[in-house]
């Protein structure tokens, strides 16, 4: 079946190991094991550790010069995405797809000019908060409260700039991303917007009570807005610590619910492959063929698994690039 993958941080990961190429690596994710698991389109992330990283602007720059090397060796197999048509395109030339995004808004600095410049560089999606806050707007705590047992959310939303860049961002036809951002920052851009958007991996906080969750309320807005959530792969967004049922039934569970409270419609893969600690039941992207299996178990049809599986993404990329 085919597949399109909402997130990954592979890019991230290659750069440095001489012996790990976009090609062929020891990572999660790698043009061979695209093909392998029947994936069509990798949304590569530009991921960014603003704590640890001293020049975000100058890096993000980096990882793009590295992703452009990349698809360049490997022009013959891969073509990035910059707009629906070229998605057909590399269909037709029989051509795996990859479209460039950015895990973190930091790197703007909260400037139109530097959002307008990363578009003209290829990148057609941006998360706007990763774990930290930004100039753009307030993401998810990364403490965990002891009481509850559920991640602290930060109950501030997108910044005055913040609201600035979205605008601008539905102009240019770049897509938000609202993966890591609070649940004000989800609800700001839904006020502050009229287009869809993503959650291009997260899950439901009613199944797993996380605040990398999505809450129902938000799933429904998401839903109604015509978006889509990508159900993430990492074990502690899936289940409980002590929760023993298979990575991939958890993940229909997740799929189940959100299919419950927003529809088939709003439901795609965003595995974050290496961006998460391995596990030997998702080792890598040619596992997802388990996620369908799981999925058909628990009562999803053939139509609804392909929708999961790819349509619903193209059904937006179609509407948004």
């Amino acid at each position: 079946m085919k597949a399109i993958d909402l997130h990954c941080d592979t890019i991230t990961r290659i750069d440095g190991t001489p012996e790990n190429s976009l090609f062929q690596n020891h990572l999660q994710i790698d043009l061979q094991k695209m093909k392998e698991s029947g994936t069509i389109l990798q949304n590569f992330a530009i991921y960014l550790d603003k704590a640890t990283t001293p020049n975000l602007y100058d890096s993000c720059h980096h990882y793009i010069d590295l992703y452009e090397r990349e698809l360049k060796k490997n022009r013959e197999h891969i073509a990035p995405v910059l707009s629906y048509q070229d998605y057909l395109t590399n269909q037709e030339h029989g051509k795996l797809s990859s479209l460039l995004t950015m895990e973190e808004g930091a790197p703007l600095e909260g400037r139109i000019d530097y959002l307008e410049e990363f578009y003209q560089r290829g990148v057609r999606m941006l998360t706007l908060t990763w774990n930290y806050q930004n100039e753009l707007g307030y993401p998810n705590s990364l403490f965990v409260e002891e009481k509850s047992g559920l991640l602290s959310t930060y109950q501030k939303g997108l910044t005055p700039v913040g609201i600035d860049i979205i605008q601008r961002m539905n102009q240019l036809g770049m897509i938000i991303d609202v993966s890591h951002g609070s649940d004000q920052l989800v609800n700001d851009v839904l006020t502050y917007t009229d287009r869809p958007f993503v959650a291009s991996h997260s899950n439901a906080r009613e199944v797993t009570y996380h605040s990398r969750n999505l809450p129902d309320d938000l799933i429904k807005a998401i839903s109604e807005r015509g978006g889509i959530i990508g159900l993430n792969y990492c074990e502690n967004f899936l289940r409980k610590p002590n929760d023993t049922q298979p990575l991939v039934h958890a993940i229909a569970c997740h799929a189940k619910h959100l299919k419950q409270v927003g529809g088939i419609e709003c439901i795609a893969l965003g595995s974050d492959f290496d961006g998460i600690p391995v596990n030997e039941e998702l080792k890598d992207i040619r596992s997802i063929t388990k996620i369908a299996q799981a999925l058909s178990q628990a009562g999803f049809s053939t139509t609804e698994i392909e929708k999961i599986f790819y349509q619903n993404v193209e059904r937006l990329y179609k509407e948004l690039l």
